[in-house]
């Protein structure tokens, strides 16, 4: 339900507009630093017996940070590719500490399992099963986490992120991409995801409605304002089934 934010009451939804939804992943539907973690520490221990000059290195939190800063710079190319950069990181640490770089792809294999391992959010697959009976959904996502290897592709029409797609949310052209997998204009659709900036201002500024996914709480930080908040995805689906 619309709530006092600060600046001014959220606008209302206009249900009759909306024919798909476009849906973010990391923190909408999962928590997405506890898969990290155990995506790092199984990279660590699989390192430390395949790699242990390379699994010291990664050890240092400032060595590992100053390996990725450098892919990125020296591969821009990569900017909006998470597995690449990953992958790319894992190499060149190898290659530093003298080992084979061949193993960077079995290395991030095995990180790439465990990030897709994720806890979903209680509310996460009543809310999807409601969603993808009434609505294509597409998932929208600037990360790397695969929906298949999660166990939720049934739900979706399709997947865009912005390793595939060479941009990533805020940039109104994945937005306008997702709102053409899904098979409509975007005023037709209602993207729903966690992130102030990348997900609610990114979809308003493409000219689609929005859901704000505030789990925390949180104050909302701008002028522009999301056309629903909602604390959990199933408050959204009890506004949508009105």
């Amino acid at each position: 339900m619309a709530k006092d934010i600060g600046y001014s009451r959220l606008p209302m939804l206009d249900l009759n507009l909306i024919k798909a939804i476009t849906l973010d992943l990391d923190d909408t539907l999962w928590p997405v630093w506890p898969a990290i973690e155990r995506a790092e520490i199984a990279l660590e221990s699989w390192l430390h017996v395949h790699a242990p000059m390379t699994a010291a290195l990664f050890a240092n939190p400032s060595a590992r940070h100053d390996i990725r800063e450098q892919v990125i710079r020296s591969r821009p190319d990569l900017k909006h590719d998470m597995s690449a950069i990953r992958r790319e990181a894992i190499r060149m640490a190898l290659c530093r500490s003298g080992e084979d770089a061949a193993l960077a792809e079995k290395a991030f294999t095995v990180f790439f399992d465990e990030r897709n391992r994720v806890d979903l959010f209680e509310d996460a697959i009543p809310a999807l099963e409601f969603l993808s009976c009434r609505y294509p959904v597409v998932a929208l996502s600037n990360g790397n986490a695969d929906i298949k290897r999660i166990g939720i592709g049934q739900y979706f029409k399709s997947s865009i992120n912005a390793q595939q797609f060479g941009v990533g949310k805020p940039d109104a052209r994945i937005f306008h991409a997702a709102a053409g997998a899904a098979g409509f204009l975007p005023v037709n659709v209602l993207h729903v995801g966690d992130d102030v900036l990348l997900d609610v201002l990114g979809a308003l500024n493409c000219g689609m409605q929005t859901a704000w996914v505030n789990r925390g709480d949180y104050p909302w930080p701008h002028l522009e304002t999301p056309h629903e908040e909602v604390t959990t995805l199933m408050e959204l689906c009890d506004v949508l089934g009105t």
